[in-house]
């Protein structure tokens, strides 16, 4: 398992890992479909380019997920499918494939800095993540 939901007072947090940070923001993507119970509907509806950066790793981290969850919002769509094309310092340019998701409402508002850590693991590296509901 890359994530685990863990216990958070008022909002919904969750841990995950991944070998390097390219995979941890694949995984940390994941774990936001897995804690709103997103599935999606139709057919592959676009192939976007994202591009996002960040100061460090964790506002890379923070920025990554929320302009999935903006993207996925704004033309209701889900994130399927990433390619990470380039991954230089804290910058990231991905091509993700998405698919139609009508009638998409999420609970979640914004992914916070909230508590929010990176580690590097014996076998990679681990996030833990809070997100406002």
């Amino acid at each position: 398992m890359d994530f685990e939901e863990i216990e958070h007072t008022a909002d919904r947090a969750f841990r995950v890992q991944g070998r390097d940070l390219s995979e941890l923001l694949v995984n940390a993507v994941r774990a936001v479909h897995a804690l709103e119970g997103i599935r999606s509907a139709g057919e592959t509806s676009a192939t976007r380019e994202l591009e996002v950066e960040g100061i460090d790793s964790e506002s890379l981290l923070v920025n990554w997920l929320n302009e999935i969850l903006f993207l996925e919002q704004q033309h209701q769509v889900r994130c399927e499918k990433f390619q990470i094309r380039e991954l230089n310092g804290f910058h990231v340019r991905a091509r993700v494939e998405t698919r139609g998701c009508p009638g998409y409402q999420t609970g979640i508002k914004a992914v916070t800095f909230h508590n929010l850590k990176i580690c590097k693991t014996p076998v990679g590296m681990e996030a833990e993540v809070v997100v406002d509901v």
